[in-house]
């Protein structure tokens, strides 16, 4: 009802004009069906990561299938589970927190989620205790996803004082069509930590629409990765609410867009609360006819004295019709704050080429060591060196297409 009320956003809306949706709210999708899966350990192989001590849980399209999943050894006070399980066996458990955060009244996306999201990921780490290895949520959408849409779930709760790291993939295994719109929903108490690390790798003729909502209170500390290379239409929406003072946040991002993919990564950093610090750094590189989009508020509230927050947007454009929007913005509503935002657009530096090639390196290689670098600043600040060698390996073949099709 709620998102018959709304509809699909559009561009007359200021947090949507960039992007053209008609690709996707132009098509017709069914629900996905997973009992007809047939995929094995070794379709998913090449999209899992071997990082010591990783619980992983694997859904194919959209349900969760424990014969893929391994979830050995949590340590005490660490729940991990899917979460249709819990809706079955404690929905009362989830009430104070499922579907409070992602406002579905303002989203016709999250609306369609909240209706329709039957399955996902679940964590909860209790007060003090340590989830120790990080745990991966691994979305694979197989051949039988044609058509389909595809609606994950997903909460996740740090207690007082916890810590937690969690992964999710989202895959294709064929290049067909179908929409996955996922929402998760984080919540860090007290003192706790969270790392987040999305990561997007759907079929290019996907389409994918994400919400993040991270809610974060006193003294805690949460990070956000987000990470895009595949579908043909992608929206990231990332919330984050800073509920308490002296918190810290950050949050990267990097995409990777060819052909005529369109990526639209769009933040809304709310300090609530006095004596927080903040950092945000997106990249991009586009190549073909691709679009990129960059919106990011940082809202600051007449409650939040002593804010720190500096956000940063550069893209990369390596052909002539690739093209991007961008638009970093600022909101202060306090009068004792260092806040500053930047956003840069080019190509790569002619002079650095040069160097390079004065040193005895070829074009092509200069060309891709320099765009490799400007990946690395963000890549590299994933903790986990599989995820950062399975990424690297990523951008490095993408940029070996790139320089064939030239």
């Amino acid at each position: 009802e709620r998102f018959q009320a709304s509809g699909f956003p559009s561009q007359r809306e200021e947090d949507w004009r960039f992007i053209n949706l008609a690709p996707l709210t132009g098509k017709t999708f069914r629900l996905a069906e997973s009992d007809r899966s047939k995929v094995r350990a070794a379709d998913i192989a090449p999209f899992t990561f071997a990082i010591p001590e990783v619980r992983t849980l694997v859904f194919v399209n959209g349900s969760f299938v424990p014969a893929l999943s391994s979830l050995s050894n949590l340590p005490p006070g660490v729940t991990v589970t899917n979460l249709a399980a819990v809706l079955a066996s404690d929905p009362e458990r989830l009430s104070q927190h499922l579907g409070r955060y992602a406002k579905h009244e303002s989203n016709g996306f999250t609306a369609l989620n909240t209706a329709f999201g039957r399955d996902g990921l679940f964590v909860r780490v209790g007060p003090g205790a340590d989830a120790g290895g990080p745990i991966h949520a691994l979305f694979v959408s197989d051949g039988q996803a044609d058509g389909a849409a595809i609606y994950p779930r997903n909460l996740l709760l740090v207690e007082q004082g916890g810590r937690a790291s969690v992964i999710e993939s989202y895959v294709g295994l064929s290049q067909n069509s179908y929409f996955t719109n996922a929402v998760t929903e984080a919540v860090v108490a007290e003192g706790g930590h969270l790392e987040h690390i999305k990561i997007q790798r759907e079929s290019l003729n996907a389409y994918h629409v994400g919400t993040t909502h991270m809610q974060q209170a006193r003294g805690s500390r949460g990070v956000s990765h987000a990470i895009s290379f595949g579908a043909a239409l992608c929206r990231n929406n990332l919330d984050v609410v800073l509920d308490g003072p002296g918190i810290e946040a950050q949050m990267f991002g990097f995409y990777m867009g060819r052909g005529t993919q369109e990526v639209d990564n769009h933040t809304f950093l709310l300090h609530a609360r006095p004596n927080c610090s903040t950092r945000e750094v997106y990249k991009g590189i586009l190549d073909g006819r691709a679009h990129g989009v960059f919106n990011g508020k940082i809202y600051v509230t007449p409650l939040a004295q002593k804010t720190d927050a500096k956000q940063t947007n550069r893209a990369l454009l390596l052909s002539e019709q690739a093209r991007i929007d961008t638009k970093p913005q600022l909101e202060i509503f306090a009068d004792d704050v260092k806040c500053t935002h930047g956003a840069t657009v080019g190509r790569l530096d002619p002079m650095a080429a040069f160097y390079l090639k004065s040193r005895g390196i070829g074009e092509d290689l200069a060309r891709k060591i320099l765009t490799y670098a400007f990946a690395a600043e963000v890549l590299e600040e994933i903790p986990f060196e599989p995820v950062r060698a399975g990424l690297e390996a990523v951008v490095m073949e993408w940029l070996e297409r790139a320089e064939a099709a030239r």
